[in-house]
């Protein structure tokens, strides 16, 4: 039996192989420097502590993560950014979901109204953090002058969370809209068309064509989302002041790997909750990714 011959390559194709690899080595440097590297370094890192003065790091094997798991304050986070996720995940998806409904129709003013709900996603969080700040001030804040209450949104240990929950909320309402229209334009109208003809109603038309047929866009939303809202930091680190007395109740993982690594300089038991982090996150992954064989729809 002969064996294939070796298709040798020739100068123009070498040097076409070389053009290519000299434009992906800037991507390919940037992940091993900026991905592949600082993660492999955490995973590192979450094994030693910091040593006396400021002289290196010391090897402490599990110690940090035995430390991390008998903390109170690491499972109270973990609470705390499970809520949030499930504040901002399920009602931000249906509202987007509804709007996406509406505004892709033929309508005048859709487009105007398409930018209007995008504009949260390329606001700065430093401008959103501000706006929303004062909007929930107890004494000069918009919301208790309109409904005339004098509420702690951000200070009350019990709706603290939900309060920030709702920024999230509003920030991310936009890009999934703009996800789910681009799904919707995906149905064909032969479906609604038919389902009219055979006395349908909207309502009828949406959970039994709408709803299966966009199951793949509203898993890859929602399995986006949920992990985007596990390793939230910036909206809760610029909204709750560290003098807040709710900041425990509200403070994520993330956040807490900040507080150890940067402001106590532990980097090493930061690392340590960056991965309990990582492994929770794969662990939801996992789970929704059996259920995607189950609940989404491909036609």
């Amino acid at each position: 039996m002969n064996e294939p011959s070796k298709h040798k390559m020739t100068a123009a194709e070498k040097n076409e192989a070389k053009w290519a690899l000299a434009f992906i080595a800037p991507t390919i440097i940037g992940l091993i420097v900026l991905n592949f590297y600082p993660a492999i370094d955490t995973v590192r890192q979450s094994f030693y502590k910091s040593g006396g003065l400021g002289r290196g790091m010391k090897f402490v094997g599990l110690e940090n993560y035995a430390k991390m798991i008998q903390a109170s304050e690491t499972w109270q986070c973990l609470l705390n950014t499970v809520k949030y996720a499930l504040v901002e995940v399920i009602p931000g998806v249906v509202i987007a979901l509804i709007l996406a409904v509406f505004l892709n129709k033929k309508l005048k003013g859709t487009s105007a109204f398409r930018t209007i709900f995008f504009l949260p996603m390329v606001c700065a969080p430093a401008a959103v953090a501000m706006v929303w700040k004062w909007l929930y001030n107890q004494q000069f804040g918009l919301l208790n002058n309109v409904f005339h209450t004098n509420t702690a949104w951000i200070s009350d240990p019990k709706i603290a969370w939900i309060s920030v929950g709702i920024i999230g909320v509003w920030s991310v309402i936009g890009y999934n809209m703009v996800l789910f229209i681009a799904g919707l334009q995906e149905i064909p109208g032969d479906y609604y068309e038919a389902a009219a003809i055979d006395g349908a109603t909207g309502i009828r038309q949406f959970f039994h064509i709408t709803v299966p047929l966009l199951s793949p866009t509203t898993f890859f939303i929602v399995q986006t989302r949920l992990i985007g809202a596990l390793t939230v930091f910036d909206l809760m680190f610029m909204v709750m002041d560290k003098t807040n007395v709710a900041l425990k109740n509200v403070m994520s993982l993330v956040y807490l790997f900040y507080d150890y690594a940067f402001t106590k300089s532990n980097k090493g038991y930061g690392a340590a909750i960056v991965m309990f982090l990582v492994v929770f996150i794969m662990i939801i992954t996992f789970f929704m990714q059996k259920l995607e064989k189950k609940m989404v729809f491909y036609n």
